[in-house]
């Protein structure tokens, strides 16, 4: 039953851990099929075109994943001593995060369920 003391199943999940740069927002207030849009537009760029159609994408979320990332290459700069010109963006992806729902008064008595939702958006990056 037992796969080893407790000290040697820590090495071995840690020694599988991704080192790439990577950057994580939780409970973005943006839904995840809105967030997808913009993120469909920079997956396998390089992080300076993908810097440029961030910039001048109109969508709200645009912004939001702008300073995420911002974020994962200043990470990559300082943590991993990675070259900027070099990265580009591996992964990225906006799963679904707990929705608030909030009531809307309607005619006669009736109340609509309006759902407000979030997602957690993950970007990782690597280099050339």
């Amino acid at each position: 039953m037992a796969r080893g003391h407790r000290s040697q199943i820590k090495r071995e999940r840690n020694a599988n851990k991704d080192t790439r740069p990577s950057a994580k927002l939780s409970y973005a207030r943006v839904s995840v099929q809105k967030a997808c849009f913009v993120l469909d537009a920079i997956r396998g760029k390089d992080v300076q075109s993908a810097i440029g159609i961030l910039t001048y994408n109109p969508r709200y979320a645009s912004s939001v994943i702008l300073k995420l990332l911002n974020s994962a290459v200043a990470n990559a700069e300082n943590n991993n001593n990675m070259d900027v010109s070099k990265l580009y963006i591996a992964e990225c992806y906006a799963n679904a995060a707990p929705t608030m729902k909030r009531i809307k008064p309607r005619a006669q008595g009736r109340a609509y369920r309006i759902l407000k939702r979030n997602s957690h958006i993950t970007l990782v990056l690597d280099e050339r």
